[in-house]
């Protein structure tokens, strides 16, 4: 891995412009389920303004859907707030992973570059940095990438997304999980890396086999960023 002691966390507005137009063909793909997103929402009852906040301050797929599951006149707080958590969970594994670098960062700006982590864009930004270059700027390019072709979707699906009823009749569904495979088969192969995704894979399917539904997306994001921390703070 890297040397995070390193400036590879330094990043400036031309390398989250890059960041930017590298996330810009995956991102075209994620316009299309915000469109869904947007139909999807109209049909459960949110009215424009709500919808367009939520893709706006939320920007999370999976978990917007899900709500929509859970919407209705009496909206259960307390069971949508452990479902959104559940579902992103896995953003506590990607912070782990990230530490060495946003812990050189100053707190606002740290903060403000995890506020438009994915999946995506998280995954080059890993890539990058464990070649040895910097990539906090594409991991905050690419994010505001990623969000503002959601949002626009979200807009296009609330006025012409009838003609995508159903995303995964066209294989859009498997995007992104060939876009992460790809990135995690191309990416550095090490032993922290591996430690950190055998921890997580073992504890999310020991959750699902003895917890209830849905935990091991959970489970798995903690034993996996718990395992990046305790690595991280080992090898110094």
């Amino acid at each position: 891995m890297a040397d995070a002691d390193t400036n590879l966390h330094e990043f400036d507005s031309q390398m989250v412009w890059d960041g930017f137009r590298q996330l810009i063909p995956l991102s075209l793909f994620v316009t299309l389920f915000g469109a869904a997103f947007g139909l999807a929402a109209v049909q459960a009852g949110l009215d424009s303004l709500t919808i367009m906040a939520m893709s706006a301050l939320v920007f999370a797929g999976a978990s917007q859907f899900a709500a929509l599951e859970l919407w209705g006149p009496q909206v259960p707080i307390f069971t949508l707030a452990i479902t959104v958590f559940a579902i992103n969970a896995r953003h506590l594994l990607m912070g782990a992973t990230l530490y060495p670098w946003l812990r050189q960062l100053p707190p606002l700006r740290r903060y403000g570059v995890m506020l438009t982590a994915s999946d995506a864009n998280w995954a080059m930004s890993m890539q990058a940095l464990n070649r040895g270059q910097p990539g906090i700027g594409l991991l905050l390019g690419g994010g505001l990438a990623l969000w503002a072709f959601w949002v626009l979707g979200t807009w296009l699906g609330l006025y012409f997304g009838g003609a995508i009823h159903n995303p995964k009749t066209l294989g859009l569904d498997m995007v992104m999980g060939c876009f992460l495979l790809a990135m995690v088969v191309g990416g550095e192969k090490n032993l922290r890396l591996l430690f950190i995704w055998l921890v997580a894979a073992g504890a999310s399917l020991l959750a699902w086999r003895y917890l209830p539904e849905n935990s091991h997306v959970v489970v798995g994001a903690l034993a996996g960023g718990v395992a990046g921390m305790f690595w991280t703070e080992g090898r110094k």
